[in-house]
């Protein structure tokens, strides 16, 4: 029987030509200079703009321009030769030209733009900055475009979205470990898990360094972390201006949506994978060494094997290891067949508009849990909604911890109660004064859904009690004696 609430557990000729774009000023201030044979995004102001095309002639004519909020961009019909003019993306010189590769842009553009409601909006950086395909890079390119003919909208989200995440190294003594995340302001804060700035609970003072997507290295410290969601906040020292990520409604995801995942699997910053949400109201028990004792709260039951079978372990980073433990948490997930890999760790799950609707925090084996023994993806990964996320990522920055809901009453799956007819979670035992006691919750009875949410098991119920606050209201249908009921609960606060 395991315990429930009480275990801590994104009209021109062909023949007339356009004239190329003039390069854009150098990034400064928030940017500063670019590295070498490298390519820095450019700022994010919103007073700054690009030159503006060149007025048409007899001869030619101008060229579409995508306003891009701080940076606006004409598409040339081919790319110039040349050095990089402070665009994300390093393109291949071109030989021919024509209307194509502004078509296949602008439907790029579009897809991505048209979806977020902005029109034609690029949502990204300039896909058409001057090449020179014989030059080489000794820093790290952010996105990588060599045929402008075929970009697709995965370009364009990886695009918008790869300045916004980071790759995290972090050591203490002998130990370390790498993860990703992700950018939430443009002072530094950064949010990953909780795992990676702690290398599992092995260090609570570690040190830790950043690397931007263009390459540049920074002091990271800790500003709070959550055990009991596995999320954590660092703020990055002396960086300038950073591009902070746009959140997304986790909420409003459908099985089947477009999901792509960025982060730095195996230490390889700027990766993109992409897939579709496999399935929402998704939750996992996981072991975990920085989760809060479960000695405290509650008196809670447990045994029913579920923890010795447990599939699931946080993708941990090269050098890594997951550290013996004993202690589990429950989350509730997105899972997504995206390919998520030791590295991906607080990295970035994102809709097909490039907006936030998951930090990648776990992946499942197919054999063994041992994290020793960790292969490639499966196409089972998972990510705490965005929803959650943000939560608890605001309350990390203004108090440097989270607090989280407690139902008061242990539970377990209905399944495994002799005679059960539906799946739930079975209510074992209410503690006294506690939220399902005062809300009118017995033993006895089977939760069925909580805060809109369906409940199949313990592990459901406890992942979205957990996934509120301390203090919140939900309501809990539940059945009792075969008949269906609703109740409102005032949840009470976890202790760790």
């Amino acid at each position: 029987m395991s315990e429930n609430q009480d275990n801590r557990p994104e009209e021109n000729s062909a023949s007339q030509s356009i004239p190329p774009v003039p390069p854009l000023p150098p990034a400064t201030g928030a940017t500063g200079a670019a590295p070498s044979g490298g390519v820095r995004p450019a700022p994010q102001h919103p007073s700054y703009s690009a030159p503006s095309v060149p007025p048409a002639s007899a001869s030619s004519v101008s060229a579409p321009t995508l306003p891009y909020p701080g940076q606006g961009f004409g598409v040339p019909s081919s790319a110039p030769t040349g050095q990089p003019a402070g665009g994300q993306v390093r393109t291949a010189e071109k030989k021919k030209s024509g209307p194509g590769k502004v078509v296949g842009l602008l439907v790029a553009a579009a897809l991505v733009g048209g979806a977020a409601g902005v029109g034609t909006t690029w949502a990204g950086a300039n896909l058409w900055g001057p090449s020179d395909a014989s030059s080489t890079s000794s820093g790290p390119q952010v996105v990588t475009v060599n045929n402008t003919d075929s970009v697709n909208a995965t370009t364009a989200i990886a695009t918008k979205v790869v300045p916004s995440v980071v790759t995290i190294n972090v050591s203490a003594g002998q130990s370390g470990g790498t993860g990703s995340g992700v950018v939430l302001s443009k002072d530094g804060y950064v949010l990953t898990n909780t795992h990676v700035v702690t290398l599992d609970g092995e260090s609570a003072d570690p040190t830790i360094s950043v690397t931007t997507s263009d390459g540049h290295i920074y002091a990271a410290k800790i500003v709070g972390t959550d055990p009991v969601y596995d999320l954590a906040v660092i703020k990055l020292e002396g960086a300038p201006e950073m591009t902070p990520i746009t959140w997304g409604d986790s909420s409003k995801l459908n099985v089947g949506d477009q999901t792509v995942a960025i982060g730095a699997p195996l230490g390889l910053s700027n990766t993109v994978t992409t897939g579709i949400v496999s399935a929402l109201n998704r939750s996992i028990e996981i072991a975990s060494s920085a989760a809060p004792d479960s000695s405290g709260g509650d008196e809670g039951q447990n045994g029913d094997g579920q923890q010795g079978d447990n599939p699931y372990y946080f993708d941990f980073g090269q050098g890594q290891t997951q550290q013996q433990t004993s202690e589990t948490i429950k989350i509730a997930v997105i899972q997504t067949d995206a390919p998520i890999n030791p590295g991906n760790s607080g990295g970035a799950l994102v809709n097909g508009k490039g907006e936030l609707v998951g930090i990648n925090v776990a992946i499942a084996s197919a054999g063994s849990t041992s994290s020793s023994d960790q292969s490639g993806s499966i196409g089972v990964g998972f990510s705490i909604p965005s929803d959650i996320a943000h939560r608890v990522a605001d309350d990390l920055m203004k108090n440097g911890s989270a607090t989280h809901g407690l139902l008061g009453a242990s539970v377990r799956d209905a399944s495994t109660v002799q005679g059960a007819t539906i799946t739930g979670a079975y209510i074992v035992d209410v503690t006294s004064g506690g939220g399902a006691a005062e809300g009118g919750l017995k033993a006895g009875d089977i939760v069925t859904k909580f805060d809109g949410v369906p409940v199949t098991g313990a592990v459901d119920l406890t992942a979205q009690v957990r996934a509120l606050a301390s203090g919140s209201s939900a309501e809990v249908t539940y059945v009792r004696d075969g008949k269906t009921e609703t109740t409102q609960v005032t949840l009470g606060s976890l202790t760790k």
